[in-house]
């Protein structure tokens, strides 16, 4: 992983977004105010500070068109000790993020069956 950077204010928002569309309230999913890209930042994806060794599933994926037409998968994980892991960005031909979603931008992908 790269160094620690603070997380931005449209991060903060995002995550705040994604939490109330399951009806959580955000102040009961903490994470680090530093915050770690993954893929030196060419997707998006972000480390919370979670507990990597006790993820416990994913809260909710959300899909996204970025600006050149390309599908984006996004899911926000939790750790066991209701931590939030991980912001993970997935461009499905593994392109770099043009444009950072907005909530207005995202819909709630349907669960899978299973």
């Amino acid at each position: 992983m790269n160094e620690k950077r603070p997380i931005r204010q449209n991060e903060k928002d995002f995550i705040a977004h994604l939490l109330l569309q399951l009806n959580l309230n955000p102040a009961d999913y903490p994470y680090d105010e530093l915050v770690e890209e993954y893929e030196g930042g060419k997707m998006g994806s972000i480390s919370l500070g979670g507990d990597v060794e006790g993820y416990a599933g994913d809260l909710i994926q959300v899909e996204y068109t970025d600006t050149d037409g390309t599908p984006v998968v996004i899911t926000l994980t939790k750790d066991h000790q209701n931590r939030l892991l991980d912001l993970d960005f997935w461009k499905v031909d593994f392109s770099k993020l043009l444009e950072y979603p907005t909530p207005d931008k995202v819909t709630i992908r349907p669960a899978e069956a299973g």
